[in-house]
């Protein structure tokens, strides 16, 4: 009986009815998806933050590289991205942070995947129930006209069947704008676990320079893999112009 019911509302919405229930099917896939996602992204996060700084702290890189590897999450991807330049044990400066900061952004991309659905159909099924609305009504008074009599019975069906995707577009934007507003309340939360998830590998690197285990380069290192200056070539009595290459001066010269 209650299914009746139901097929009977939506045969009376009108055609507005179909992008409706849409709507609500592709936001509640969204949905799923995305608190799967969410849940997956901070579990664990505490436990690798600090099993990877002990480990590491311990001397372990390959064991805490092993550690954020095998723990999902956003967290753990910036762990992974700075202990595999922590791994070969010289690193250049700002190097780190180049890699954390990029890591950041790609995994903040992938938590905001799928927002911008839930925003557009929190804010278009309503509009749609509206229209559906303006239409029935079009048509109810229509059916008065064609009538050439006002019949109460005809204008409260009339006005009864348009308000229908009225409420539909309502009954579907809030609980979808619940979901949205609450996704980005996580999303918060999760990025907030990203930036102990950086400031605990970049103390970490500080960390492991001290006590020597690990060593980072400065630009002006001549160990930096870049070209020397002429400075430091003359510092070191070394030719320079064409003389240096075995070239003959131009005639200009």
């Amino acid at each position: 009986m209650t299914q009746y019911r139901l097929l009977t509302l939506f045969a009376d919405g009108g055609v507005m009815m179909y992008p409706l229930v849409l709507c609500s099917m592709i936001a509640l896939g969204v949905i799923i998806a995305k608190a799967f996602t969410l849940f997956i992204a901070h579990k664990g996060t505490a436990r690798v933050l600090r099993e990877v700084e002990e480990t590491a702290m311990a001397g372990d890189i390959d064991g805490a590289v092993q550690i954020a590897r095998d723990t999902p999450g956003p967290a753990a991807a910036i762990l992974l991205a700075g202990l595999r330049r922590i791994q070969d044990r010289t690193l250049r400066a700002g190097e780190l942070e180049a890699a954390v900061a990029t890591t950041g952004t790609i995994e903040l991309g992938f938590l905001e995947r799928g927002l911008v659905i839930l925003a557009t159909i929190a804010n278009v099924a309503p509009l749609m129930g509206f229209l559906g609305t303006v239409a029935g009504m079009i048509l109810a008074f229509a059916a008065i006209e064609a009538a050439g009599d006002v019949d109460p019975a005809l204008v409260a069906g009339g006005i009864k069947v348009a308000l229908l995707t009225t409420a539909a577009g309502l009954v579907i934007a809030v609980p979808v704008n619940i979901a949205y507003n609450f996704f980005v309340t996580r999303i918060d939360t999760l990025i907030v676990d990203m930036e102990h998830g950086a400031q605990k590998i970049i103390n970490l690197a500080w960390d492991l320079e001290k006590d020597g285990q690990i060593e980072i380069l400065e630009k002006e290192d001549t160990r930096w893999p870049a070209a020397e200056t002429a400075a430091a070539k003359a510092a070191r009595g070394a030719p320079e112009g064409p003389a240096a290459t075995g070239q003959a001066p131009s005639p200009a010269e």
